[in-house]
């Protein structure tokens, strides 16, 4: 299963930075634009107390967390969709990831280049989008010559002549909006279409990931920042994440417990590359269910509704070939009653056909015959 989150930005937001903090990776992060020119892609675990719960239980020796793909991609700047800088390769590599994680810096640093005149998120967030944007623009222009083609077809039947036209239709609406530059209008139409047609850049499902500096993220001193303050009244809190790259990196080449220590010392309750790491999972569609065992606990990610055929493939092809059925029974119950026999007794361990749709938070056992 090949689902990727991409870090994209400007040059010099911290995107590199944060990626190593999140990946544990060493990804150069240097103070030039351009340091990352091919996409660094990597997995990280996600963290999970249920797992810990499960190793309490079945007394494990090894535990697997579920991961998600991260990509950090090539800084942007204005002219990228008429490839200007490595802007040919960013859009082409961004438009392989499912969701973008938009680093936005919200810090001063005279120390630390910045490609625009002066620090404003949200400003270089409509670069990014205008550039995804004028990319579209250049995709709608060759689909609906390519529609007024196929339409002068006599072989397309009268459902496939009026399917072109609603297409037709669909696509001059974008492209209305985008000679607009109205980005907010390009994702409202996509999201009301009743007719498929091309993938978009700018529609792209997204997160913002605030950078703000090192002296703001203890205690929350980050609501006061304005930078971030702007961002929320922009695109909802829901949507941004507060973080200082430069300290998660530093944190991340700390033993857990030390990182832990200090984080709590500075006044941080919740590490920030967690919140991403969840935030991006979430936004994925991902779930997890699990194998458990006196020999592992594994955490396996898989989108919402797969059903159980389709997720035990995920374990081997082998299951998912032969499978006859499925015990399911949940984390919740077994730390409840804690263990498989108790759950049996109770009535909480079930049998499900090829058909049942996996929930987050079962624990599969998965019955087969190749």
């Amino acid at each position: 299963m090949s689902i990727t989150a991409g870090l994209v930005g400007l040059p010099n937001v911290g995107k590199s930075t944060l990626f190593n903090a999140l990946t544990k990776s060493s990804v150069p992060a240097a103070n030039y634009p351009f340091c990352t020119i091919d996409p660094h892609v990597a997995c990280t675990a996600v963290p999970d107390i249920r797992i810990g719960q499960l190793q309490k239980i079945y007394g494990s020796q090894k535990l697997l967390p579920a991961t998600v793909q991260f990509t950090d991609i090539a800084g942007l700047v204005k002219g990228a969709a008429q490839g200007e800088g490595l802007g040919n390769q960013f859009l082409s590599h961004i438009r392989e990831t499912n969701l973008i994680l938009h680093v936005l810096r919200c810090f001063s640093d005279g120390d630390i280049i910045h490609t625009q005149s002066a620090i404003d998120p949200v400003a270089d967030y409509e670069i990014i989008m205008t550039e995804l944007m004028l990319k579209d623009l250049e995709m709608i222009i060759k689909r609906i010559a390519k529609i007024e083609q196929l339409k002068k077809s006599a072989k397309n039947s009268p459902a496939e002549q009026k399917e072109l036209a609603q297409e037709f239709e669909l696509l001059q609406g974008l492209q209305k909006s985008i000679d607009s530059q109205d980005y907010k209008q390009v994702q409202k139409i996509m999201q009301a279409a009743t007719v498929a047609t091309i993938p978009l850049l700018s529609t792209k499902n997204f997160l913002i990931i605030a950078n703000v500096s090192e002296a703001e993220i203890g205690e929350h001193a980050y609501e006061n920042n304005p930078h971030y303050q702007t961002l929320i009244k922009t695109f909802g809190s829901e949507k941004v994440i507060p973080v200082c790259a430069k300290l998660e990196h530093d944190l991340s080449t700390l033993p857990e417990n030390e990182a832990a220590e200090l984080a709590t010392m500075m006044g941080i309750d919740k590490r920030g590359i967690d919140g991403i790491i969840e935030k991006t999972y979430a936004n994925l569609g991902l779930i997890t269910f699990f194998t458990a065992g006196p020999k592992e606990i594994h955490a396996w990610p898989i989108p919402r509704g797969m059903n159980v055929r389709k997720a035990s493939g995920e374990i081997h092809s082998d299951l998912e070939r032969g499978f006859i059925c499925a015990e399911v029974w949940t984390v919740k119950d077994i730390v409840q009653y804690g263990s498989e026999v108790k759950l049996k007794e109770v009535g909480k361990m079930r049998t499900e056909g090829q058909d049942y749709i996996v929930q987050d938070g079962d624990i599969l056992n998965i019955r087969f015959n190749v």
